[in-house]
């Protein structure tokens, strides 16, 4: 039987995401959640992370006891405290698991419309705050014949009426109030696009949040790669839409970084599992090692972040 190291220990405590949950809370404090009114933001992290927890173990995403999900989500959340600021990013995050939690409810099952009308009701109200999301869309509609198995000619108009819906009730008070312009410019956005790889938009804080977050992505998509052969086939499909959608991400920021607070909102839900399940079922001395300066690394960014903020933020 393997040994289990402190980065196991650690990844399967009970105690791991109440104390990730304080040291998120005191994170936040001292970013200055209070002096800059940010409750309904933090109320959206606190959501967002006991999503992506029950996310995890509704899929059972990692074979053994753990919160490393939740707790990787939390850790690279604060780590980008910069976005807390944002509401747009938060409601992008809570309705992006939203969409994965429904959508992996109706893993095989064709018969699911239901579950796909929520999925795809959550990226709907995603779209109303951050339009450019409805590029993914066709993109989830492959994930869903592909990896979830369960669409169908129902799914795909369960899927519209979804995405619709929100609209439908949104667009109502515009047509009352006569307010055409804001629903125009809403869409006509799409078409909008900035010079390619126009990092120049960027500061330091978010190049070196984003490559470290990138980083992680990239570790945990290749252990998982490598290990995928011991978790059960629903697992891996499971994974492989994190793994895709989490690629578009890095591949949208690269091409337009001006959607960087969004787009990397989304790739810190993408790369929650996979560095979870890397620190939770891993057990060399080399991956103890590498867990712990990844907590430390993690930690000093988000010190940076605090205190050695960017003139824009």
């Amino acid at each position: 039987m393997a040994r289990k190291r402190r980065q196991n220990k650690i990844a399967e405590s009970r105690l791991a995401l109440p104390l990730a949950a304080i040291y998120g809370v005191l994170t936040c404090l001292a970013y200055g959640v209070a002096e800059k009114q940010l409750w309904m933001q933090l109320a959206c992290l606190s959501a967002s992370t006991l999503l992506m927890a029950a996310l995890n173990n509704i899929n059972a995403l990692i074979r053994v006891y753990s919160r490393m999900v939740s707790c990787s989500f939390l850790f690279l959340s604060v780590m980008a405290i910069f976005l807390l600021p944002s509401m747009k990013t938060a409601i992008v995050q809570l309705c992006l698991i939203g969409f994965y939690l429904s959508t992996f409810k109706s893993y095989l099952n064709t018969s699911a419309t239901g579950w796909i009308f929520y999925a795809f009701f959550s990226l709907g109200m995603a779209s109303v705050v951050f339009v450019q999301i409805l590029y993914f869309v066709p993109i989830l509609w492959l994930l869903i014949i592909i990896n979830i198995k369960s669409f169908s000619l129902r799914g795909f108009v369960a899927s519209i009426l979804g995405l619709m819906i929100p609209y439908w009730l949104i667009c109502g008070y515009f047509l009352y109030t006569k307010d055409y312009s804001t629903v125009i410019r809403h869409f006509r956005s799409l078409g909008e696009f900035a010079p390619l790889g126009g990092f120049q938009l960027l500061t330091q804080h978010q190049l070196i949040t984003l490559a470290w977050v990138i980083f992680l992505f990239i570790v945990g998509m290749i252990h998982f790669i490598r290990n995928s052969y011991y978790d059960k086939i629903r697992t891996r499909m499971f994974f492989e839409v994190f793994i895709t959608i989490g690629i578009c991400c890095i591949v949208f920021l690269v091409l337009q970084p001006q959607h960087y607070n969004c787009l990397t909102g989304m790739l810190i839900v993408n790369t929650a599992p996979l560095i979870g399940h890397f620190i939770a079922l891993t057990q060399t001395k080399f991956t103890n090692f590498s867990f712990h300066l990844i907590l430390l690394i993690t930690v000093l960014l988000t010190f940076y972040n605090i205190w050695m903020p960017s003139m824009i933020f």
